[in-house]
C-alpha cells in the first residue's frame, strides 16, 4: 500500500476545540467516500500545547490507498473535489501539504489510542542529497533514537523521490512519528542521555532551523 500525509492548520479565527471536532466527526464523512481508501487516521495536536504556544501544524492525517495509480486516479473524481470543498470550512488550504512517503518501521511496536504520538517533522541539511539524507536517517540515526527509554513504537516516513522530480523541492523531506505510553514519559524521554546522543547527531544530516515536534492523540477512522 501507499501512503499519503496531509498537513494542516485550522482555518484562522477558529477556536482548537471547533476545529477538532469537525475535523474529527464531520470532515471523515466525505473522505469515507473517497474510492480506494483503505485505511485514514487523524492525529490531533494535544491541547496542551496550545497553553505554551500555537504550534506549527494542528495535526497530520493519514491515509492508504493500494498503490499510486489509486491516489492519481482520484484527482479528477467528485468524491475528491467534495473533500477540498469540505476542507475550506475549516482548515488554511494555503498552509496545508502533502507527503507521499515511503515508510521504514524501525521499532514495530503495538500501540493504542491514549498513547502519545510524537510527529517531528523533518528537512534535510543544506547541499546534502535526499538520498544521503535518507540513509544517514535511516541506517545512522534510527539506532540512536529507537534506543530512546519507554519507546513503543518509531516509524520514519520518507517522502518519496519521485516528488523531486523536475528540480522540485517538497517542503518537508518526511516525518518521524514515535509513540510512548503518555506525554509524561515521552517528555522524560527528551531529558535523557539518549536523547541528547540522538538530538547531536541531527547536526550531521537535519537542517539547522527548527524543527515542528507535535504530541499528538491520534484517531483511527477508517482501518
Amino acid at each position: 500500500m501507499i501512503k499519503a500525509i496531509t498537513y494542516l492548520k485550522r482555518r484562522p479565527g477558529m477556536p482548537v476545540e471547533e476545529f477538532q471536532t469537525y475535523w474529527r466527526t464531520r470532515h471523515p464523512e466525505v473522505v469515507k467516500k473517497l474510492p480506494g481508501l483503505r485505511r485514514y487516521i487523524q492525529s490531533h495536536a494535544r491541547r496542551g500545547i496550545y497553553e505554551k504556544r500555537q504550534p506549527a501544524y494542528d495535526g497530520i492525517a493519514e491515509v492508504w490507498f493500494d498503490d499510486t495509480n489509486t491516489l492519481r486516479a482520484l484527482r479528477e473524481t467528485p468524491e475528491m473535489a467534495a473533500v477540498q470543498a469540505d476542507e475550506v470550512k475549516f482548515i488554511d488550504r494555503i498552509t496545508m501539504g502533502l507527503i507521499i512517503s515511503d515508510d521504514h518501521v524501525i521499532m514495530d511496536g503495538s500501540t493504542h489510542p491514549e498513547m502519545a504520538k510524537g510527529v517531528g517533522f523533518v528537512k534535510r541539511k543544506p547541499g546534502m542529497s535526499v538520498e544521503e539524507s535518507q540513509q544517514h536517517w535511516r541506517e545512522t540515526h534510527a539506532p540512536l533514537a529507537a534506543r530512546f527509554p519507554g519507546l513503543r513504537r518509531y516509524e520514519q516516513c520518507h517522502t518519496r523521490l519521485a516528488a523531486y522530480a523536475s528540480g522540485r523541492e517538497p517542503k518537508w523531506d518526511g516525518i518521524s512519528i514515535i509513540w510512548f505510553d503518555d506525554a509524561k514519559a515521552l517528555r522524560a524521554a527528551q531529558q535523557s542521555p539518549e536523547f541528547e546522543r540522538a538530538r547531536a547527531d541531527d547536526a550531521n544530516f537535519v537542517a539547522p532551523d527548527p524543527i515542528p515536534f507535535l504530541i499528538t492523540t491520534e484517531h483511527l477512522i477508517v482501518g
